[in-house]
């Protein structure tokens, strides 16, 4: 009797892991999820990417304030009746074209003039939903993002983006780095610091304006900031940083997208939660912890 019971709960693990693979694989043939799987690879790895610039660069708070540029332009987009993420380029950049003085020269308080242009743009983008006529499904889907709804076309963008983002960071390691270390060596040596502070600044906007309807307007940020603050705790080398900071941006958006579909939660909101927890579990095994308070870490090449 006792061999006989085990048996049968063996055959019926094996039953079960069987019906859940045949479920894993039935979901994997639909249109909607293959879209959005390659929307979190894609996404993720661009969004992590562009993290590294942020968190090294110390300008969480200018990509805050550029995403939510992007949300209101897409707002406005859709009050006036045309393409949202149009919208959302020309204000992210617009805004990147306001924060990149400030950034780059410092004549002024950085954290003070970007708050007054965060404000502004949450101030517009509540604005114009409330001017908003009718239904406000679309700005909300804005404001959360639904993953699950991409389009074909909301993949080719993200390809394309996530290609541009990674080339020129290969393309350009060497500059990117120096910029990254100390933008008046880099002049001094001969590197255009500026056009590159500019270029991640445009890059910013153009991963935001991508990822708006993938992960909502309020929370696509966190994305791009949590999986590379993970890399940064995990390791010194630069290029190790970039190379962590995509594989946490992917594990979160494919993670956060079955807990999603599974258990029928907003999308961004679960992928979002689910880099924020990579983050902490990165920081309590994160070598730095041993390293004194006084002591200034380096990145190496």
């Amino acid at each position: 009797m006792i061999s006989l019971s085990i048996l049968q709960k063996k055959d019926l693990m094996n039953r079960l892991s069987y019906n859940a693979k045949e479920y894993i694989l039935s979901i994997l043939t639909y249109q909607f999820m293959q879209n959005a799987l390659l929307s979190a690879l894609l996404g993720g790895i661009a969004c992590a990417t562009i993290g590294v610039f942020v968190v090294l660069l110390h300008m969480p708070f200018i990509g805050v304030c550029m995403s939510h540029a992007a949300f209101a332009g897409a707002l406005i987009g859709l009050w006036l009746g045309f393409d949202p993420l149009i919208g959302a380029l020309v204000l992210s950049l617009i805004a990147a074209v306001i924060i990149g003085p400030l950034a780059d020269r410092g004549e002024l308080n950085p954290e003070t003039s970007t708050g007054v242009i965060f404000s502004l743009m949450l101030g517009i983008a509540f604005l114009v939903m409330g001017l908003m006529s009718g239904t406000k499904s679309g700005a909300l889907e804005l404001l959360w993002g639904s993953i699950l709804t991409n389009t074909r076309n909301d993949v080719i963008l993200l390809g394309i983006i996530a290609f541009l983002v990674v080339g020129i960071v290969i393309l350009f390691f060497k500059e990117i780095q120096a910029t990254i270390f100390h933008r008046d060596i880099a002049r001094a040596v001969g590197i255009p610091a500026t056009f590159f502070l500019y270029g991640i600044l445009f890059l910013t906007g153009l991963t935001i304006t991508s990822t708006l309807r993938t992960i909502g307007g309020l929370l696509i940020f966190s994305l791009i900031l949590n999986p590379a603050a993970a890399a940064y705790q995990l390791t010194y080398n630069m290029k190790k940083m970039f190379l962590l900071s995509a594989v946490f941006g992917v594990i979160s958006g494919w993670t956060g997208l079955f807990l999603s579909y599974f258990f029928n939660l907003p999308s961004g909101a679960t992928i979002v939660v689910t880099s924020s927890v990579i983050f902490m579990v990165s920081v309590l095994f994160s070598p730095k912890r041993t390293v004194k308070k006084n002591t200034i870490p380096i990145m190496k090449e």
